[in-house]
C-alpha cells in the first residue's frame, strides 16, 4: 500500500514518518482574482496545485504536499468583480503559521509555489523574518511562469503581456481547459502605446517600482492576447516549470 504524499490524506503516524525521512513541505499558493472575461478567478491556485502535484510525483517519498493557500494579495485587482484579497499582513501570518505549525512537528524545509505574482514580496519578507525568529527553518518560494521564460518567448507573445495573457492562458488550456471560455477570450493591453506615461514607466524594470491598479493598465484586466494561446504551448511551459522546480528540490535534498 503506497503512502500518500499529501499531508491532508496522511494519518498522524504517516506524517511522523514523513518528518523522519527529512521530507520538504510544498505549499501551493494562489489567488482569487479576475483573470479577464474568459478565465476562472481561481486560475493562479489551479496552476500552482497542478505544478506541485507533478513535482511531488517526480520526487515520490521525498516531499510532502502541505495545505494550499487559496487567496492571496490582490488589492490591485479589486476593481473587478469576484476578486478577494488578503492584506500583506494576513497573508504573511497565514504562511508563517503554516510553517511554524509544521516546524513544531520537525519539518525544517518548506517551498511555497505561488501562481500569483502579488504574493512574491510578502513571501520574501516572511522568509527573511524566519531567519531571525526560527533560524532552524529554511523557507524558499518559487513563481511559475517566469521559470519558463524560454518557453514563453517561443510563443512570441505581445509586446505587453502578462496577467491573463498568452502564457497564463496556455497553461490553463493544458491543465484545466474546462475553466477557459475560449469564446470569451479577448485581447487586453498588447502594446506600450496603450499605456499612459506613468504606466509605461511602472512596467519598465530599469525604473523605480510603482504599483498600480490593474484597471489602469487594462480595461478588461488582461495584458496580452490570450486568443493566441494553445494547449501545446501550455504543456511546454508547465514542463519547464516542473523540471526546474524538481531540479532545485533534488539539489536541496542532496545538500
Amino acid at each position: 500500500m503506497s503512502v500518500p504524499d499529501r499531508l491532508a490524506e496522511m494519518t498522524t503516524s504517516e506524517a511522523a514518518d514523513a518528518v523522519s525521512r527529512g521530507t520538504i513541505v510544498l505549499i501551493p499558493a494562489g489567488a482569487l482574482e479576475q483573470h479577464g472575461p474568459g478565465m476562472a478567478l481561481g486560475t493562479d491556485l489551479v496552476r500552482a496545485e497542478a505544478v506541485v502535484s507533478q513535482v511531488a510525483a517526480n520526487l515520490t517519498g521525498r516531499v510532502v504536499v502541505g495545505p494550499s493557500i487559496p487567496v492571496g494579495v490582490s488589492p490591485h485587482h479589486m476593481a473587478f468583480p469576484g476578486t478577494v484579497t488578503l492584506t500583506t499582513g494576513t497573508f504573511a501570518a497565514v504562511v508563517r503559521e503554516y510553517v511554524t505549525s509544521l516546524h513544531r512537528h520537525g519539518w525544517t524545509r518548506f517551498l511555497v509555489v505561488t501562481g500569483h505574482g502579488g504574493n512574491n514580496a510578502t513571501l520574501t519578507t516572511v522568509a527573511q523574518d524566519l531567519l531571525v525568529s526560527h533560524p532552524g527553518v529554511q523557507l524558499a518560494w518559487s513563481p511559475l511562469t517566469s521559470l519558463a521564460s524560454d518557453a514563453v518567448a517561443a510563443m512570441h507573445p505581445s509586446a505587453v503581456t502578462g496577467h491573463s495573457g498568452e502564457a497564463e492562458t496556455a497553461q490553463m488550456l493544458h491543465l484545466a481547459p474546462h475553466l477557459v471560455h475560449t469564446d470569451r477570450l479577448e485581447p487586453g493591453t498588447t502594446t506600450p502605446d496603450q499605456l499612459d506615461d506613468v504606466s509605461r514607466t511602472a512596467r519598465h524594470h530599469a525604473q523605480p517600482a510603482l504599483t498600480l491598479p490593474y484597471d489602469r493598465l487594462s480595461p478588461n484586466g488582461v495584458l496580452g492576447d490570450p486568443r493566441r494561446a494553445t494547449a501545446e504551448d501550455g504543456a511546454a511551459i508547465v514542463k519547464a516549470i516542473v523540471g526546474r522546480i524538481s531540479t532545485f528540490l533534488e539539489e536541496w535534498l542532496a545538500a
